[in-house]
């Protein structure tokens, strides 16, 4: 499966998830299974796709960036970086977990996801098992900080949505943790 098809499925199962709501918690993706195991549904045919409502209408995007689809906010904590192939947390980007944690206080019934990320270099295999390091390191600097392994989960995307090929800037955005705060 080339990388546009992988990218085009993300997006449709990822539109499916969000239209039709999800109450459980994110499952950590098993290394072993393909892009439709059952984390990602796995149900959706091609023919379903043109009975589908237009991506993003339950989305609510804010004058500043940030995404509220009422299950989950993105982009309103920001995102830690990583070192080419590095999984440890700099100095540099502890303030954003600090917030993280600051933010948990001040919204005790909301959780947050660490999504990991890789850029485009290495197998998918590699990536998502960097991807988890990089989720999990800025999980543990959480728990340092006093906030409960309940509030945090975690997931390794790898490199599913790095650009191909990208040059050392791009690839430097590609290599994060995610923060993405769960309202339920």
């Amino acid at each position: 499966m080339n990388h546009v098809s992988r990218k085009f499925l993300f997006l449709i199962v990822t539109a499916a998830v969000l239209l039709t709501g999800c109450t459980k918690k994110p499952q950590r993706p098993d290394p072993s299974s393909t892009l439709l195991g059952p984390q990602t549904g796995g149900n959706l045919m091609p023919q379903d796709i043109g009975t589908m409502t237009e991506f993003g209408s339950g989305l609510q995007l804010r004058g500043d960036g940030v995404i509220d689809d009422g299950f989950t906010i993105r982009g309103l904590l920001q995102p830690v970086y990583f070192d080419f192939d590095k999984s440890d947390i700099k100095a540099s980007e502890r303030s954003k977990l600090d917030a993280a944690a600051q933010y948990l206080r001040e919204n005790p019934q909301h959780r947050i996801l660490l999504e990991g990320h890789c850029d485009w270099r290495g197998t998918a295999e590699y990536n998502l098992g960097l991807g988890d390091r990089r989720a999990n390191a800025a999980k543990q600097y959480l728990i340092t900080l006093g906030v409960a392994t309940g509030k945090i989960e975690t997931l390794s995307k790898g490199s599913l949505e790095a650009v191909k090929n990208a040059d050392d800037t791009q690839a430097g955005k590609d290599r994060r943790a995610e923060v993405v705060v769960l309202k339920q």
